[in-house]
């Protein structure tokens, strides 16, 4: 029989006990602390060239991350992600009550209060996609180059569960095993952290199962554990002599001058990523999103009005007193009709909104081709749209009868991409006999991001992107492209061709990346959802 989601009851009920009894302890705790003896000075910090072929563990807060870490973010955008922003919200209000309970306890309270009744497939899907972003904004230069130069790591993390970290440190960072605590599930829900003497024992049968007897043999074979000199509570045992014959304590004054990881020197490039938070949700500024929510909402529906029935001279002028910055920069603006027929416009996919200002720049209406577009999307699009089947023959001459009739917008990426990355363009728009006129497009948002992988929720995207206080829009015309001169070898020159002039006039990268694997990357799949019978 399935299970169903746990409420939100248990983990505020189970967190009240836990600052009971931490409270209660911390009198006795601080009484034992005063008669503890120092710890004697660690030794100085290794050189890269002491690590190269060795057999790495390190401390995931201390040495991955630049100290200090503030864990609520992670947590927070796990719940508004995984959860909704009603348990964001929770996770919000509750948090002056976590900042009384020391910091072992704190990241405990706040992962039972962010994933306790979530579907644990979900709560793995938001590691995978969302929290790499922010994890490698705040990573370390000099720690990923430590992990960079060892042969074997394993990374250590008593604050963050195991399923938040381990598709940024796998895939991202390039460990080969992750410990951390672990969440206990019940027929695929989320019950409650397991206890430390459990969650050891699972991650002992997981390394001897990727690293067979090397790991218990390490401290002979000479392990090097990398920790933070100030790390509460006791160290983790895969630092003990056991395990590392050498272990290095990194101190405040060590990582004072610790760099950000800049994003050319990333192990693996960040092309995609997902999740509606487009900030970094710390306490100040989460609370400053759920202030200015209701705010947002009505902004979004005096805008979505605006584009929707006002003609394009005046929404747009409308728009810019709500707080839109639309940007035409002055470039090759085609004017009249195109040889028999409408003009065909290529542009780089940023969001759904991409033919409604290509439109506005031109000043007139066009036709709009697209995959899959939800109802709503299709009833509130103030410009014509035109299904596509994913036939290619039948597809290019449905375009070719559009064209016929009117301007056509294509995003042949055939998928947004948020980063400054370009897709590779499918060559199915060269294959018509027609000029091309590229449209570099490039978008900005503060505080929600205008995309999303999730089918369920696509239908809200220009609504989130609508709701950013300040979004902009870029919008350049590039001189024309020539026509392809007929066959499939000439249609992917003239494609290739369009995607560095986009690339040079926007200044971002070019990939050979491609609609599946971005889905294969985010959500496990292709991205094609099966027509209804």
């Amino acid at each position: 029989m399935a299970m169903k989601p746990l409420s939100l009851s248990k983990p505020v009920l189970s967190l009240f006990f836990l600052l009971l009894r931490k409270l209660a302890g911390r009198h006795h705790r601080g009484r034992m602390a005063a008669t503890t003896k120092p710890s004697p000075p660690p030794p100085p910090l290794p050189g890269l060239d002491r690590l190269h072929g060795r057999t790495l563990v390190v401390d995931v807060e201390a040495w991955i991350l630049r100290p200090p870490v503030c864990a609520f973010p992670y947590f927070m955008l796990v719940a508004i992600e995984a959860g909704g922003f009603l348990r964001g919200l929770l996770l919000l209000l509750l948090y002056p009550l976590l900042c009384l309970l020391g910091d072992g306890a704190r990241a405990r309270a706040m992962a039972t209060v962010a994933l306790v009744g979530l579907e644990e497939k979900e709560v793995a899907r938001v590691g995978r996609a969302v929290l790499p972003k922010f994890f490698l904004e705040a990573a370390a230069a000099e720690g990923v180059a430590a992990v960079q130069a060892a042969a074997r790591v394993v990374a250590v993390s008593a604050t963050f569960p195991r399923v938040m970290l381990d598709g940024f440190l796998r895939e991202y960072v390039g460990v080969d095993a992750v410990v951390g605590p672990e969440v206990r599930s019940v027929g695929g829900v989320l019950a409650g952290l397991v206890d430390e003497e459990h969650a050891a024992e699972m991650a002992a049968k997981r390394l001897r199962v990727l690293f067979g007897a090397e790991l218990e043999a390490a401290g002979k074979k000479g392990a090097v554990g990398l920790v933070g000199a100030a790390s509460s509570g006791r160290v983790h045992y895969l630092f003990s002599p056991y395990y590392c014959k050498e272990t290095f304590a990194v101190g405040e004054a060590d990582t004072r001058g610790w760099r950000p990881l800049p994003r050319n020197r990333y192990p693996r490039p960040l092309v995609f990523h997902d999740g509606r938070l487009a900030f970094a949700p710390t306490p100040p500024a989460a609370l400053a999103m759920y202030t200015f929510l209701p705010f947002g909402i009505a902004l979004v529906a005096f805008r979505s009005i605006a584009f929707s029935f006002l003609p394009y001279r005046i929404c747009f002028p409308v728009g810019a007193l709500t707080g839109m910055h639309y940007r035409l920069v002055a470039g090759h603006v085609p004017g009249g009709a195109g040889a028999g027929g409408g003009r065909l416009y290529v542009c780089n996919h940023r969001t759904l909104l991409d033919p409604v200002f290509v439109a506005a720049a031109l000043g007139k209406p066009v036709t709009a081709v697209t995959y899959s577009l939800s109802k709503v999307s299709e009833l509130l699009a103030p410009i014509r749209t035109a299904r596509l089947t994913r036939d290619r023959e039948k597809d290019r001459r449905n375009m070719a009868a559009v064209l016929a009739r009117g301007d056509l917008v294509v995003c042949p990426e055939g998928t947004t991409c948020r980063e400054e990355y370009l897709l590779r363009l499918s060559p199915l728009f060269a294959e018509l006999g027609v000029d091309v006129n590229p449209v570099a497009l490039d978008t900005r948002v503060g505080i929600f991001y205008g995309t999303s992988t999730k089918p369920g929720a696509k239908w809200m995207d220009p609504f989130y992107f609508m709701m950013n206080p300040r979004p902009a829009y870029r919008v350049e015309f590039l001189p024309r492209a020539a026509a392809s001169r007929g066959g499939r070898g000439d249609s992917i020159d003239v494609a290739n061709r369009v995607q560095r002039e986009l690339g040079r006039a926007l200044g971002f990268e070019l990939t050979g990346l491609t609609r599946k694997d971005k889905y294969m990357t985010l959500a496990g799949n292709e991205g094609v959802v099966p027509p209804a019978p």
